[in-house]
């Protein structure tokens, strides 16, 4: 029996439990020396802070930030879809088609509600 595979699996497995957990300590010797108050204060230029360092930030950042990584992942599925346009059939095309129209139902109801304008 040839037990190259099985090598090659162990191997894996050994090289990435020591780079998790080479990264977890070195990263943990890196931060656990000497704690200074400054280091806790956020940097700004060298002045010291006035009032709460800690804001909020409005909910519209965090909207936009969705709808960016929603739509990213749509241009990735689009742009497989296109590499195999070819090899596929008519099938393939109305699923893609259904696909692009249920992510502008969601565009459309974004827009309508308002979302996607700045406050």
């Amino acid at each position: 029996m040839d037990h190259t595979g099985l090598l090659y699996v162990i191997g894996f497995a050994f090289a990435a439990t020591t780079f998790v957990f080479g990264t977890i300590l070195f990263s943990w010797l890196i931060t656990h020396r000497r704690k200074r108050p400054q280091k806790g204060l956020p940097y700004e230029s060298g002045v010291d802070t006035i009032g709460d360092t800690w804001s909020r930030f409005g909910l519209a950042f965090y909207l936009y930030a969705l709808l960016f990584v929603a739509f990213d992942v749509e241009i990735i599925f689009v742009y497989l879809w296109a590499i195999t346009v070819r090899s596929l059939e008519f099938q393939g095309i109305v699923l893609i088609g259904i696909f692009l129209v249920i992510l502008m139902f969601g565009e459309l109801y974004a827009w309508k509600k308002g979302d996607l304008r700045w406050q």
